[in-house]
């Protein structure tokens, strides 16, 4: 068996531009988006709570973007929506690099904020496209590891430079972020029509996908599966810095962990699991969330020798359930959806990730603020409901109960 086949990696040839161009702008969002807070903060003066407010509400204008990118995404392709959000990522940084402005930072959060949601609302549909035949989960797992790997380097650049000191590393990392938007825009441009382009049609009006039960249901289950995904980044450093006694940088390592079996492990669980069907797949992954949510709750109830090697393999199942689930969601959404009107079908995937994204911090810090470990319980509870709806859904909805890798 080929080196390629035997990891699970699909056919590359004449898409290696696309890949550098995910790796490439991955590491500029790596690099810039932990220091964006602070940047606002100390080069442009703004107080934190008011960068935070800001930040908030130019996300909240962008919710309307995969809706829009649904109407537009099958007549002009996926490439070039992607390319669009890209250049706009990098004319936003520039922005940044340059303006001092409240209102200036505001309008150039609005433009990363809504080219951040076009991205996503339409580069799996690129992945789809790029695909040779059957080989459409592989490159969903490896479209997945090259960002992976690429936020995790800008991470370690970003904690380099705030080693350093000063507003010169803010500076440098809004720079490099909007060069690394640019580049990879550019890299897209240079991906040759063969390999990207499909027939295309009208998809037809959205009513057509609103009528759609099944893809909705399943919209809904995946929602509370993104929750689970969120809530490592976002309840985690609260939960150990407030509820837990154990050193503070176990945090980062426990994340930077995580990330590198993201970045390595995609394509593997797709050659390991290319021969049971996504529904059970997703299953799995929602079980396995629910194990490590109740892991997590447990911390505040065992004695303190035991914290520390519960939370490691509270965080060994969040890892296999992300990985799970990263490599299989979006897959399963593509092959489900209607060939004509696909991607608009992946657009709404998207709302997903949008909704979870809203929701995760209040959801946390208001049940955490009731008792430390209710969070944890209740995303358990959660994680198992969405399990449970993929499972009957997929026995009683024709397009699942046939549906395999």
């Amino acid at each position: 068996m080929p080196a390629a086949a035997s990891l699970g990696l699909p056919n590359v040839r004449g898409r290696v531009p696309l890949l550098a161009g995910l790796a490439i702008d991955s590491f500029g969002g790596g690099c810039a988006g932990p220091l964006l807070l602070l940047y606002f903060n100390k080069v442009a003066d703004i107080p934190l709570g008011t960068a935070g407010v800001m930040l908030t509400v130019a996300t909240l204008f962008s919710i309307a973007a995969p809706a829009a990118v649904g109407v537009i995404i099958d007549r002009i392709g996926p490439r070039n929506i992607v390319v669009g959000a890209q250049f706009a990522q990098g004319l936003a940084f520039t922005g940044f690099f340059l303006g001092r402005s409240i209102w200036l930072l505001f309008l150039c959060s609005l433009v990363m904020s809504t080219g951040q949601r076009v991205f996503w609302s339409a580069i799996f549909s690129l992945l789809a496209d790029v695909a040779d035949e059957g080989e459409r989960d592989k490159w969903f797992g490896l479209g997945g590891m090259m960002q992976a790997g690429g936020v995790a380097i800008g991470a370690l650049a970003a904690g380099w430079l705030l080693a350093i000191g000063g507003n010169g590393p803010f500076l440098i990392a809004m720079a490099v972020n909007a060069l690394s938007f640019y580049l990879a825009g550019l890299l897209l441009l240079r991906l040759h029509p063969s390999h990207h382009e499909r027939t295309r049609q009208d998809s037809g009006p959205a009513p057509l996908l609103r009528k759609d039960r099944t893809f909705l249901v399943l919209i809904g289950a995946n929602t509370l599966l993104a929750l689970c995904t969120m809530m490592l980044g976002v309840g985690l450093p609260v939960y150990v810095t407030e509820a837990l006694t154990v050193p503070k940088w176990l945090v980062g390592v426990l994340i930077a962990a995580t990330a590198v079996v993201l970045a390595t492990g995609q394509t593997l669980v797709v050659r390991h699991t290319e021969q049971r069907r996504r529904t059970n797949v997703m299953v799995v992954a929602g079980i396995t969330y629910a194990a490590w949510a109740l892991l997590m709750a447990l911390q505040v109830h065992i004695p303190g020798g035991w914290v520390v090697p519960v939370l490691v393999l509270a965080t060994a199942c969040f890892a296999f359930a992300d990985v799970l689930h990263a490599a299989t969601n979006n897959a399963l959404s593509a092959a489900i959806s209607p060939a004509v009107g696909r991607g608009k079908y992946l657009s709404y995937w998207q709302y997903s990730f949008t909704f979870s994204s809203v929701l995760a911090p209040g959801f946390f810090a208001q049940l955490f603020e009731v008792h430390h470990e209710l969070p944890w319980v209740v995303l358990a509870g959660l994680a198992l409901l969405a399990s449970l709806t993929i499972y009957v859904l997929a026995r009683v909805a024709p397009r699942l109960s046939a549906e395999r890798i």
